[in-house]
């Protein structure tokens, strides 16, 4: 009996462009995460009181939310080589510059533009996974390159606050901004989609194609406009969810190393090394999370709706916790809390970021990527703001630690019931009227 020969080994490519995804993201927070970081002595430097700060993180979100939308549709219509390296390029340079700032509205002018380039990162993650990746890895991968978001503010604060006390704010945004200007380089060198990639084998092509209901990338075609996706009861209810995830994880990326300083009295360097708790904390709820969602959908056979509303229903009710760190007097107790709440926001977000690729029409995955993170982002813009006039007024943070709470509960109750069937989005033929015989 002759025996077969043996099948050649699959490449791993796509791991390595998930890499390469984790990345973009962590350098992406990284790059925003400057500003919350070195926030006092900006405010110092620059003459700007707490509710002025508020606004300039806020600023960063107006361009960032509306570019959410263009940037999506960019990347599904000429590829994520491109649309990623202008993504990363536009905003490396954005943060390079910014410590160009001399005050308030100089300050919000650069902000503004940071958000124009990163806008683009987490649609074309959200296409690119969905190209690379099968369906039964897309959990793993949407969870992998979001934990970037953790990693990146985690690693932004004792780092930041080093190079700050060292050398000073503006060239901590120098030395972030340098870092993504080596990832484009990297990027344009490696990407490719799956059937032009140079280092990819027949065997891992397949395996990913076989995997795929949709196999996008494929052709170019689109079979409805972009705000065609409104009609659809699915399309509102991820807005809305993420909305109040954003709403939640963003006082985490603005506000919190000051509610360290200022309500818990930390010193500079203590509060770096505590605000990298809570993120860390995410890092291992998201990698759950990919991995839970993945092992019900495809371990265990449960349906996609399940194995998505399982992570986003527990995940939100976790994040409640919130709530509760601000009127515990116990720093332990506080930071466990806020942990609790992270990792469960973290935990929902790894199926959160399935849901585009889940529910998007054939070749429009980055576009309603673009949709769902736009409107969570009014959460970018609204928090930061809501919370800096909150401590104003108040002289504390608990009410806006409340209201991050609340937020956190109605996504859960959104999820569990304005979500409906987590499936692709049907397109109904056109009548040809034509070819009707009477």
């Amino acid at each position: 009996m002759v025996q077969n020969e043996l099948q050649p080994k699959r490449t791993n490519v796509r791991w390595k462009i998930g890499i390469l995804m984790w990345l973009a993201i962590t350098i992406n927070y990284l790059d925003r995460a400057n500003l919350s970081a070195a926030s006092s002595d900006i405010m110092r430097d620059l003459h700007i009181n707490s509710a002025e700060m508020g606004i300039v993180m806020s600023a960063f979100f107006w361009s960032y939310m509306i570019f959410q939308i263009p940037s999506g549709w960019l990347a599904d219509k000429v590829g994520h080589r491109i649309s990623m390296s202008l993504a990363v390029a536009w905003w490396s340079i954005a943060t390079a510059i910014t410590g160009l700032a001399h005050g308030l509205v100089s300050l919000i002018g650069l902000r503004v533009l940071l958000g124009v380039g990163e806008a683009g990162a987490m649609p074309s993650n959200s296409g690119i996974a969905t190209r690379w990746f099968p369906d039964h890895e897309r959990g793993k991968i949407s969870a992998f390159y979001d934990t970037g978001s953790k990693v990146g503010t985690a690693v932004a604060m004792p780092l930041i606050v080093w190079i700050v006390s060292n050398f000073g704010w503006k060239f901590s945004f120098v030395i972030s901004g340098i870092i993504g200007l080596f990832w484009v380089m990297a990027w344009i060198w490696y990407y490719n989609d799956p059937e032009k990639q140079k280092y990819i084998n027949k065997e891992e092509l397949s395996y990913i194609r076989d995997g795929q209901k949709k196999k996008e990338g494929l052709t170019k075609e689109q079979p409805m406009k972009w705000y065609q996706l409104f009609k659809y009861r699915n399309v509102w209810a991820m807005c809305f969810g993420f909305f109040t995830l954003n709403y939640a994880i963003f006082f985490f990326i603005t506000w919190f190393p000051a509610y360290l300083v200022e309500e818990r009295g930390m010193a500079a360097m203590t509060m770096g090394f505590t605000a990298m708790i809570p993120p860390l904390a995410g890092i291992a709820g998201e990698m759950l999370g990919g991995w839970t969602t993945d092992y019900l959908y495809f371990k265990k056979q449960c349906s996609l709706t399940f194995s998505r509303k399982f992570n986003l229903v527990i995940g939100m009710l976790l994040a409640t916790s919130i709530l509760f760190a601000g009127i515990t007097q116990s720093i332990v107790a506080c930071i466990a809390l806020l942990s609790l709440s992270y990792a469960g926001l973290a935990f929902a977000a790894a199926a959160l970021w399935c849901l585009p690729g889940d529910v998007a029409p054939r070749n429009m995955t980055s576009t309603l990527g673009g949709v769902q993170n736009c409107a969570s982002n009014f959460g970018g813009i609204i928090g930061p703001i809501v919370t800096g006039f909150i401590i104003t007024a108040t002289g504390s943070f608990v009410p806006a630690l409340v209201v991050s709470g609340i937020a956190t509960l109605l996504g859960a109750l959104t999820y569990l019931f304005w979500l409906g069937k987590v499936e692709a989005i049907k397109i109904e033929p056109k009548l040809d009227t034509n070819n009707i015989q009477y």
